[in-house]
Formats: C-alpha cells, structure tokens, sequence
C-alpha cells in the first residue's frame, strides 16, 4: 500500500477506503454509499494513555494495541515516534497505537518489567503477544505487528 495513503472503513457500509493522507481534512466520504467517513481517534498520532487510563485503552480495547513505552530525554524513543505515527494512520482501525511516559507513569512500566525505553508491547484482546526492545527499524516493527494480526 502507498504510504501516503490510510484506509478509513465505512461505519455505515463497511467499506475500506483508501484515503490520501494529505486529504484527511477535506472531510472524505465513502465511495460506496457517500457517507462521511469517521476518522478515529488518534488519527495519525498515537493515544496518550497513563497508568490511569491503562486498563480502558488497553487491556478493554478488543482487539489489538501497541504500546509505547518512552520518555521525552529518550534520543531512541524519538527515533521510533515517526515511525508509529506512520503506523497509526496505516492500520487506522485495526490497531490501537498508544504512548505512555514511563517517567509519569510508573506504575504500568513496573507492572510491565520495562527496564528499557523504548519497549514495545503488542497486545491483543487485553493479552501482551509480543515484546520488542529497543528502536528497531520501521519495517521490522511494522513485520512484529502484521505477526500479530494474523496469529
């Protein structure tokens, strides 16, 4: 898929269109039954989630969600945020992409054994399935997740 391009399905029709990215804003409509097309949450940006919000965002979300562990001093965490903005506006729908600041937000990173920024976790119907430490390239994070998906 071009990665200028996100799919946006149809809330009314179930479609998945194919929208540029650069016209997000123009207020898209599906092509099948011309409904406005919803853009979710979040869209191109990831969630910021904290150890209040946690169990809501993640662990009630059904079905999958990958979750940045980072903190703003990180050189590596701020390597890997482009990449999960890509990511963000790629799976639109089919993935939750969240951040949490381990320096704010503790609890989750202890309860998560994170002892490396940036952690990745992927988790799928509230379940954690994959793990990856450190700031991988963007086409192995994105291979960690299809991997995901599909299992």
């Amino acid at each position: 898929m071009d990665s200028d391009k996100v799919i946006i399905t149809c809330t009314r029709c179930g479609t998945k269109n194919r929208v540029p990215k650069d016209r997000l804003g123009d207020r898209p409509v599906c092509g099948r039954c011309r409904n406005p097309l919803v853009l979710t949450e979040g869209m191109g940006k990831p969630v910021e989630i904290t150890d209040q919000t946690f169990e809501r965002e993640v662990f009630s979300y059904p079905g999958t969600a990958l979750v940045d562990f980072w903190a703003p001093w990180c050189a590596p965490c701020r390597m890997v945020a482009p990449v999960l903005e890509d990511l963000a506006l790629k799976y639109n729908g089919r993935v939750k992409i969240a951040k949490i600041n381990v320096d704010q937000n503790p609890v989750a990173a202890s309860r998560f054994q994170v002892q490396s920024i940036p952690t990745l976790i992927i988790f799928k119907n509230g379940k954690a399935v994959d793990r990856i430490i450190g700031a991988l390239p963007g086409a192995q994070i994105e291979a960690r997740l299809q991997a995901a998906l599909e299992s």
